[in-house]
């Protein structure tokens, strides 16, 4: 790897982000993101110069985008005796937390604001120009609310780094969200704001947490049609979801003329993951980060941020979607039918009940078809339609 390849991709990473743990059954698993950073280690995609070590977000950062009773509260909870108080756990109820979704646990605080600091550490890098492009897979935390815990998310790290950079900079900022779930908290944020463009592609809120994110939620006052939404039908396979991506995507920045690029990469929308009803294979994963490269180059001044988020296939999806993300980024993209080395299979297959697949784009044929796919993308399709016809700058 050359030095200015080298130079212009940062990966943004410590095994301290282990500590953002709700339990041993809990679907949000911190040993995706040990399981991933072993199968990019094993094929050498990281070098010494490219890794960032993160500190946690101060209490004035996590203020870009919460409230300090919020944080207050959260910070309350540092021992084994703190997350049984039945007084403290009513208090916080109010807050969303002690919840089964979002459980207490020891230390909470300095956890989740690590995994701030890691995506406000990539919006660094990138500002201060020490890189162009910069992951954090620990981030994705896209549905904190400024008062509120949500869907395995204490703080918002998306909402912070861009609240910093609109502090710090002058730039307009374009953020696209392809994980299963609705990225409400990122929406919310900058609902009205013209200058921070939000785009969601994911499973209709009709049948999915966390039941937002129709096309009709277009922003309001300065920010009206800033905010776009492509709620999908379930059951949308690869090639459905990448034609609404295309059909949207690359217009909408080219008209909009953003500063950076911000994408979120939760790769819950797999065939086997087990929270949500969509059906693509990591062919997505594999084209999705390619494409969101082309457009950084193309409309974003090379700029590009990119986080984690959901993903529930801690095994047989996660580290190899979130590889490829990284293996493009990095400008050492993986060939279709590269395959997964033996050696991380043979670390991690014990931990899997199925077997770990040998390669990381899956062939689509191997899974079984998904039956109205043809009205499923015509579906979709009207969606689009209708949301162009609701936005009219698209």
């Amino acid at each position: 790897m050359d030095a200015v390849t080298t130079e212009l991709a940062k990966f943004i990473y410590t095994e301290e982000y282990s500590q953002y743990d709700f339990g041993a059954t809990h679907p949000f698993n911190p040993v995706r993101l040990r399981s991933t950073k072993s199968l990019i280690d094993s094929l050498d995609l990281v070098h010494s110069d490219q890794l960032v070590a993160p500190g946690p977000a101060s209490a004035e950062e996590l203020g870009w985008a919460h409230q300090a009773s919020y944080i207050a509260m959260v910070q309350q909870f540092l021992t084994a005796a703190d997350i049984t108080n039945a007084t403290l756990l009513s208090r916080a109820a109010l807050y969303g937390l002690g919840t089964e979704d979002d459980p207490v646990f020891p230390g909470m605080h300095d956890a989740a604001r690590l995994a701030v600091g890691g995506t406000l550490a990539a919006a660094k890098e990138i500002a201060s120009g020490s890189a162009s492009h910069a992951l954090n897979l620990a981030g994705g935390l896209h549905h904190a609310k400024a008062a509120q815990a949500s869907g395995f998310c204490i703080y918002n790290d998306l909402t912070v780094a861009i609240k910093w950079l609109r502090a710090h900079t002058d730039w307009r900022i374009a953020y696209v969200d392809t994980d299963a779930h609705h990225g409400d908290g990122v929406q919310q944020a900058f609902y009205d704001d013209p200058d921070v463009l939000t785009i969601s592609f994911h499973e209709t809120g009709q049948y999915l947490f966390p039941g937002t994110g129709s096309a009709e939620e277009t922003g309001t006052g300065l920010g009206k049609g800033y905010a776009i939404n492509v709620p999908l039908r379930p059951y949308t396979d690869d090639h459905s979801w990448l034609e609404c991506i295309e059909r949207i995507v690359p217009s909408a920045l080219q008209r909009f003329q953003p500063d950076i690029l911000i994408s979120q990469h939760g790769c819950d929308g797999h065939y086997w993951d087990p929270l949500t009803d969509l059906f693509a294979t990591t062919y997505f994963y594999w084209k999705v980060p390619s494409l969101i490269h082309q457009w950084a180059h193309a409309y974003a001044h090379d700029r590009w941020l990119a986080v984690g988020g959901g993903g529930y296939e801690i095994w047989r999806v996660v580290p190899r979607a979130w590889t490829l993300l990284w293996a493009e980024m990095a400008h050492r993209p993986l060939a279709q039918d590269a395959a997964v080395p033996p050696s991380w299979i043979a670390q991690w297959q014990s931990y899997s009940a199925p077997p770990l697949p040998l390669e990381f784009v899956d062939n689509p044929a191997a899974f079984p078809p998904v039956a109205q796919s043809f009205a499923i993308a015509q579906q979709n399709r009207e969606t689009v339609d209708r949301l162009k016809h609701l936005i009219s700058w698209l």
